[in-house]
């Protein structure tokens, strides 16, 4: 895995039947002892810092891998330092002592003469009075930190050497850097995992031996201990690499294994008969589809033509008409006497494509009706019971669809709108709604277009349709990083000569009441002082996500209408809002939002036959605003995005039933992807349980990781 030559750590060939049962038992791995808890964690304060990093266990520790190692091996001399270098020495303590500041007098100096062969210095530690009694004088101790010239260091880390060789040192050599949080420093984490040492090779090992030997993997033991405690450069990095493929081959197994369970459940096939959506494309479709969308139809039809429950994401640039699509799969299922439900994330999204596809479909076409938690007990009954006796055929709502009392007559098309805002637990319960055990075609949305190398991760277990063509007509919008107050009264003229000449305006504010933690400017505050200043010859409206329901509709409904001429909102308006006269965006703390989320607000103008304006109010050296000020293309954005600051949290138990990567990283590991993906079809081709002896290690690992469930057929 190295260019330097193999690894120190690197496993031998797989050991003979003959060699492993001349093994003593008592080398076998003991997995339980990694489950030991960590003990009494002093202070308090840090024991709770631990516990919210989630490190409970010696397990726990081991997994928390670092995420930079500093290169700490040269231990220098005193006398060769220069001022503003930073060093690490090996010192004894002459004397000692502690001393309150004089102009901070809640601040303690601790300041120690110490010295090696070549000469002394006085070292210098903030605020920890504590060190005079654990460094007394004879006390031989490294020291990482800056020496500032005259003799001066000033100290960032500590740790008594206690007559211990370089190697017994964790603060020495090639030391890990590790995720950390108030209350427990990195170094102190560093401690305890370093105290762990030795625990590695109790770990369980999941890969089969074949499938290491093939790739050339070292033993999982082996490659923890390259990360945590490397003796070169690229031991860290190989093993890490190495701990990397695991991951990811977890990650596609249970992405896989969840596609093939839901497959086995069958779906209703919807074939031939296209009257419905026939004259609904012909009669009141008021636009001609794109090629996209024309090609994207096709492969629906071919979807939903199949007893296997159709699994696709439609992945569109910002007014690429996704809704169209999903409109048209819904009306699919009605015209086989079945039914269609589309589920959002937020009310005021469902509300959104209620409206929207109310749009699209003539008065008395085909019966739909909106359910979410705002559903007044009389309108919620009503259309419970239809839905049940199958006399409603479309419905529109939020999670309330996934509830207990929520019953079809015959789903057989599921739309999921931006779906990795919803826990797999309600995808899965929506799935349940189906007929006598089949699971609905589910058709999930995402305006956010996603690099392929995350596509593979995060939507593995889906086909993927992709959406780049904008519809006949849409223009470019032009996109301004501003940040003076000069450029802020300019701003204002702009959407000023905007609305005199009949247009419609967006401003975006991240919060909806104000925080000093966050300096934000607030929606409601901002909606009060735009009516009365800049923009008090105009109608200006508010809308955020803590209006009460009859409140939000009536203020989109009047903006859509053009009885507003301004919009003041949070960013509940990022998807779904669709009004062709807005014509320019002004997005206040631009830089509290991913380059995703500013393009999707972007995308709220522009949706018309009218050039557009999008001022984005920020640092102009942001490089998230300045990706946004030179690229329109979504897909383009998306791998900026990821280059800039990695996955994140790509795939949390919350949302997609798959967790945060620990060693993977993307895109810099994206070459993995492929042969893990290939390997994990193999292993479920020849072995769909991972039943087999040699693969039951990984079984009980993916079990661990992602719950019992990972190879199961989804329950009925």
């Amino acid at each position: 895995m190295s260019a330097e030559g193999p690894s120190r750590f690197a496993s031998a060939d797989p050991l003979t039947e003959e060699e492993l049962r001349s093994l003593d038992p008592r080398c076998y791995p003991q997995p339980s002892l990694l489950d030991q808890p960590l003990g009494e964690i002093k202070p308090p304060r840090a024991a709770k810092a631990l516990a919210a990093l989630g490190l409970e266990t010696r397990a726990d520790l081991l997994e928390h891998l670092p995420f930079r190692h500093e290169d700490r091996r040269e231990v220098r001399d005193v006398a060769s330092l220069g001022a503003g270098e930073d060093a690490t020495v090996l010192v004894e303590v002459k004397k000692i002592s502690a001393r309150r500041a004089q102009r901070r007098r809640r601040m303690v100096i601790v300041e120690a003469t110490v010295a090696d062969e070549s000469g002394p210095m006085k070292a210098v530690f903030f605020n920890q009075p504590w060190l005079v009694d654990r460094l007394p004088a004879g006390t031989v101790v490294v020291l990482h930190g800056r020496y500032g010239g005259k003799n001066r260091f000033t100290v960032s880390e500590y740790e008594p050497a206690r007559g211990a060789s370089a190697a017994d040192l964790h603060s020495t050599g090639l030391v890990p850097v590790y995720p950390a949080s108030e209350g427990i420093p990195a170094a102190r984490v560093r401690e305890l995992v370093f105290s762990a040492r030795g625990s590695e090779r109790e770990t369980v090992e999941p890969l089969p031996a074949r499938l290491r030997a093939a790739q050339h993997l070292p033993d999982r033991a082996a490659a923890l201990a390259a990360v945590h405690f490397p003796e070169r450069e690229h031991d860290q990095r190989d093993g890490r690499r190495r701990l990397a493929f695991e991951e990811l081959l977890a990650v596609q197994l249970a992405l896989l294994s969840r596609r093939e369970a839901r497959a086995d459940a069958g779906a209703l096939a919807l074939e031939d008969e296209r009257d419905l959506t026939a004259r609904w494309r012909r009669d009141t479709l008021p636009f001609d589809l794109t090629g996209d969308q024309s090609s994207a139809l096709e492969t629906l039809d071919e979807d939903l033509a199949r007893s296997r429950p159709a699994q696709r994401l439609l992945m569109g640039e910002v007014g690429s008409g996704k809704t169209v699509l999903a409109l048209y799969a819904m009306l699919r299922a009605v015209e086989h006497g079945a039914q269609a439900a589309l589920m959002a994330p937020t009310e005021t999204l469902a509300e959104q494509h209620f409206a929207t596809i109310s749009g699209l479909l003539p008065d008395a076409f085909v019966a739909a009706a909106l359910l979410t938690g705002s559903t007044p007990a009389a309108r919620r009954a009503d259309t419970l019971a239809k839905l049940a006796s199958g006399e409603l055929g479309l419905v529109v709502g939020t999670h309330a669809l996934v509830e207990d009392d929520v019953t079809f007559a015959r789903l057989a098309v599921a739309v999921v709108d931006e779906q990795h805002r919803f826990g797999v637990r309600q995808r899965m319960a929506l799935d349940r709604k189906g007929p006598e055990g089949l699971a609905p075609h589910t058709l999930h949305m995402t305006a956010t277009p996603i690099p392929r190398t995350l596509a593979l991760t995060a939507y593995g277990d889906l086909d993927v349709t992709v959406l780049r063509e904008l519809p006949a007509g849409r223009l470019p919008i032009e996109t301004h990083v501003a940040s003076s107050e000069r450029e802020r009264s300019r701003a204002y003229e702009r959407i000023r000569e905007e609305l005199r000449a009949g247009r419609q305006a967006f401003v975006v504010c991240p919060l909806v009441e104000e925080s000093e933690a966050l300096q934000a400017r607030a929606a409601t505050e901002e909606f009060e002082r735009l009516r009365k200043g800049e923009l008090r010859d105009f109608e200006v409206a508010l809308l955020h996500g803590q209006l009460p329901s009859r409140d939000k509709q009536a203020a989109m409904m009047a903006f859509a209408a053009g009885g507003a001429d301004v919009l003041v909102a949070t960013s509940v308006i990022e998807v779904g809002i669709d009004v062709p006269n807005a014509t320019v965006m002004l997005i206040e703390d631009a830089e509290r939002y991913g380059i995703s989320q500013l393009h999707q607000l972007r995308g709220r103008v522009g949706r018309g036959g009218h050039p557009s304006l999008c001022l984005l109010f920020g640092s102009k050296e942001s490089p998230r605003l300045q990706a946004l000020a030179e690229h329109v293309d979504g897909f383009e954005l998306a791998e900026i995005d990821l280059a800039l600051r990695g996955e994140g949290e790509l795939l949390g138990t919350r949302q997609s039933g798959i967790a945060e990567f620990r060693a993977a990283r993307l895109p810099e590991d994206a070459d993995l992807l492929e042969p893990v993906r290939d390997h994990a079809r193999r292993l479920l081709d020849s072995d769909p349980r991972l039943d087999e002896p040699e693969n039951a290690l990984l079984r009980y690992s993916l079990e661990r990781r992602f719950g019992a469930a990972v190879v199961e057929p989804i329950p009925a």
